[in-house]
């Protein structure tokens, strides 16, 4: 019997990358200024499973430092490495479809940091398309922050939030009682079609709930995104006759495109949970991928380094449950998609490596090269599912 497993902690970088200078970000390290910033508070990180697999020796193949507070050298348990981006961007859907064996070597449009940052071309069509009275923000900026900064207005107006990031994104913000959740994704679907000629690859539907300045993003968040180019790992498997489960965000991220199912869930240790179930009942061939979230939207984003500390903890203390209930002929890798160190100014995403920690009942350990593509992942993955070889990255076990 053979599994696929792939736990992407989303924004976790190694380090900057060999081309971060072109990017702004020279200098970024996601998990070496999160154990830093935990170091220098008096209590040091503690990530003991992750140690053993080896995290902090493939952040120091990575960066050239070892990660303040963790002080294992040798004995690790996993094969374990670092990736660089072999696409053009930093963000989501070309991390995530790297790994899968589609780098994007193409440019993504972006928005830009003037404000309005979203044309009038667009806003204008899409006010008249859903008769929505104007939109509020039309700016770079966190989700979470936007919609406290606008929540009362728009319940009391019905003006719509719209805002964007570094990513090749628009995002669309509304109260799921006060504007109504079937009408938020009607809009983003027309959004979708206005922004396409900008070669935008999302437009995220960002519902939310609350009152009086205090309001929370819900689960029922929605991506309507490009599909990938090409034939992904995903396809390959699912094409072969195995199951494809997508947890979180990830079916959105590939446009539904190589997804057998979905399970959504509304915070990492809700993921958690679905991943717990899902593993005892994925079968003989099957891809199960999953996306924690928080990491990049809740803390990365919001340049949160206690919260970030705090999931990556959380995470940990839980990987027990998820080892012990690990099949023969299982693979699992935890990795990432990009960095979002929340030590750095502003709030978007930085280009730096991401680990490559695989682990399982037959996987025997060692220290692994570092990969100039994340495509090495998902090639491994297709070689151990035994599924047609991916066009782009090499297996690494």
């Amino acid at each position: 019997m053979s599994r696929a497993f792939i736990l992407l902690l989303d924004s976790f970088g190694l380090g900057a990358a060999p081309d971060a200078a072109a990017f702004g970000d020279t200098g970024a390290n996601t998990f070496g200024h999160i154990a830093s910033w935990a170091a220098d508070s008096g209590k040091p990180m503690s990530l003991p499973n992750l140690e053993r697999l080896g995290l902090a020796a493939a952040a120091h193949d990575a960066s050239g430092e070892w990660a303040p507070g963790f002080a294992m050298r040798d004995g690790f348990t996993g094969a374990y490495g670092a990736a660089r981006e072999q696409s053009t961007g930093k963000d989501t859907q070309s991390g995530h479809w790297e790994i899968a064996g589609v780098p994007v070597l193409f440019d993504w449009g972006y928005f830009p940091r003037d404000v309005p940052s979203i044309p009038a071309a667009v806003t204008d069509k899409l006010q008249e398309l859903t008769g929505v009275p104007g939109f509020l923000g039309n700016c770079h900026a966190s989700g979470t922050e936007i919609i406290n900064k606008h929540g009362d207005e728009h319940v009391a107006t019905g003006k719509v939030i719209l805002y964007t990031s570094g990513d090749s994104v628009m995002q669309i913000a509304a109260h799921e009682e006060h504007f109504g959740l079937e009408r938020l994704y009607a809009m983003c679907e027309a959004a979708f079609e206005l922004v396409k000629p900008y070669n935008i690859g999302r437009v995220i539907a960002r519902p939310f709930l609350g009152e009086n300045g205090n309001y929370r993003r819900t689960s029922n968040r929605h991506d309507y995104a490009v599909p990938p180019p090409s034939a992904t790992l995903l396809d390959h498997v699912k094409d072969a006759g195995g199951e494809v489960i997508a947890l979180g965000k990830i079916s959105d991220i590939f446009a539904t495109q190589g997804v057998s199912r979905v399970v959504k869930g509304v915070d990492n240790m809700a993921l958690f949970d679905a991943l717990l179930k899902v593993e005892e009942e994925a079968g003989d061939k099957s891809l199960t991928f999953v996306n924690f979230v928080d990491f990049d939207q809740a803390f990365g984003h919001r340049r949160d380094i206690a919260g970030y500390a705090n999931a990556l903890h959380q995470l940990d203390e839980r990987l027990p449950e998820f080892m012990v209930k690990l099949k023969e002929g299982d693979l699992v890798v935890i990795t990432a998609d990009h960095g979002c160190d929340p030590s750095w100014p502003g709030s978007d995403h930085t280009r730096e490596h991401i680990p490559m920690i695989f682990f399982g009942p037959g996987v025997a350990p060692r220290a692994l090269p570092i990969s100039d593509t994340f495509s090495d992942i998902g090639a491994t993955l297709a070689k151990h599912l035994g599924v047609k070889p991916l066009s782009n990255g090499t297996p690494l076990l």
